[in-house]
């Protein structure tokens, strides 16, 4: 079982904590952000940042669908990290000034594989089409924190 791991980034115009406050706001925000690969999203304890507990479900292909549900933690300044209770996957969002009045996305996904064959093709294709999917998000948020 190998590690697979998926990362996109994006400048945004906007400073720094005007974004990852947008990123933090799962009870507001964070679910306008969400393209159509996020379904049935819901926000359970919480709602903003450290302590939140956020449920949805990812239709990364056609015929996989995670059912997740994640705890948020807040573990440096600009980094939020949601732990999946239903997998070993690990999304973490860090925000960075990139100059005057601008902002660096990260975006890193981990999870353990499959093994054989299919982890091959998990570890080959999985990366591309969730920094896809990510992509996405992160260009909703960079329409909605640009206003």
């Amino acid at each position: 079982m190998a590690q697979v791991e998926a990362t996109t980034e994006r400048v945004v115009a906007a400073d720094a904590e005007r974004v990852f406050d947008a990123l933090a706001d799962y009870s507001g925000t964070r679910a306008r952000l969400l393209p159509e690969h996020f379904s049935e999203y819901e926000v359970r304890e919480g709602g903003d940042g450290e302590g939140t507990l956020v449920h949805w479900k990812l239709q990364a292909t056609s015929k996989r669908v995670r059912d997740c549900l994640l705890e948020v933690s807040e573990p440096t300044d600009g980094e939020l990290v949601e732990k999946d209770r239903n997998s070993s996957m690990v999304t973490t969002w860090r925000v960075t000034p990139a100059g005057e009045g601008k902002s660096r996305v990260v975006v890193t996904t981990v999870w353990n594989g499959a093994g054989g064959i299919g982890g091959f093709f998990e570890k080959t294709f999985a990366p591309k089409g969730l920094g896809r999917i990510y992509d996405a998000v992160l260009a909703k948020l960079a329409t909605e924190v640009e206003k």
